[in-house]
């Protein structure tokens, strides 16, 4: 661990509190609204498009949820820091209803106390937006040097609050796969990227497929953007044959 790399306790406290934020806060807003879920990366982190008839959105910068309308003649930006607020807090901010039901998926994390304090490290929350930063930067690229054939194309790169994830899934000859950066989770504790075939195709040999879904690549072995579109590339070459 170099000396900007903060703490790896920070980093898993600050990652569980960011996905909480990004599942029953930002992910509610925009369900409730549109019921739709998916987020998308941001300046600094991570947040909902605009949705509903004044174009708001919740996004999340570093260690502050912003929740900013632009209604014609009326627009506001209000600004809350996360470390040492609750859900509560952010819910009465963002005008969510966390007694709603909501499923994004089989890995929901449980809503838990709504009114215990919230642990986010501005350093940690920083290194983690810069890594979800890299991944779509990787990402959008990859669309440009592995261009998917028309109708289904790739889809846009789309942050899963229930994983807190980046992917996109893009076609190899045959094959689609979904290929992203994950924050870290209870499979690879630090962030890594991606390659998850739809198949059970492993093609080419070696080292290259070394999870149960695919291939992963740990950000220390990532350390640029040409370093994770090379890894992308690689998988979508085998799988395409």
């Amino acid at each position: 661990m170099d000396r900007t790399t903060p703490a790896r306790d920070d980093i898993r406290a600050t990652r569980d509190a960011l996905r909480h934020v990004a599942v029953h806060i930002a992910a509610r807003a925009r369900s409730q609204s549109t019921g739709r879920f998916s987020l998308r990366v941001t300046p600094g982190g991570f947040g909902t498009p605009e949705f509903g008839p004044t174009h708001r959105r919740i996004r999340i910068s570093g260690a502050t949820m912003l929740v900013e309308d632009d209604a014609p003649g009326a627009s506001s930006s209000v600004a809350v820091e996360m470390d040492g607020a609750t859900l509560a807090d952010l819910a009465t901010a963002a005008g969510v209803d966390l007694s709603a039901a909501l499923d994004v998926g089989h890995d929901t994390p449980p809503l838990g106390d709504v009114h215990a304090p919230l642990s986010v490290d501005r350093d940690a929350a920083r290194h983690l937006a810069a890594w979800l930063d890299r991944s779509v930067q990787a990402l959008d690229r990859l669309v440009t040097v592995h261009p998917a054939p028309a109708p289904t194309g790739a889809t846009v790169a789309r942050l899963w609050p229930e994983h807190f994830d980046v992917a996109s899934d893009l076609a190899a000859g045959g094959t689609r796969a979904n290929v992203g950066g994950s924050a870290g989770d209870g499979f690879h504790d630090e962030p890594y990227l991606y390659v998850g075939p739809w198949t059970d195709e492993r093609p080419g040999g070696g080292t290259y497929w070394n999870a149960p879904f695919g291939a992963v690549l740990a950000a220390s072995n990532a350390p640029d953007v040409d370093a994770a579109v090379a890894f992308f590339t690689e998988g979508l070459r085998r799988l395409a044959g």
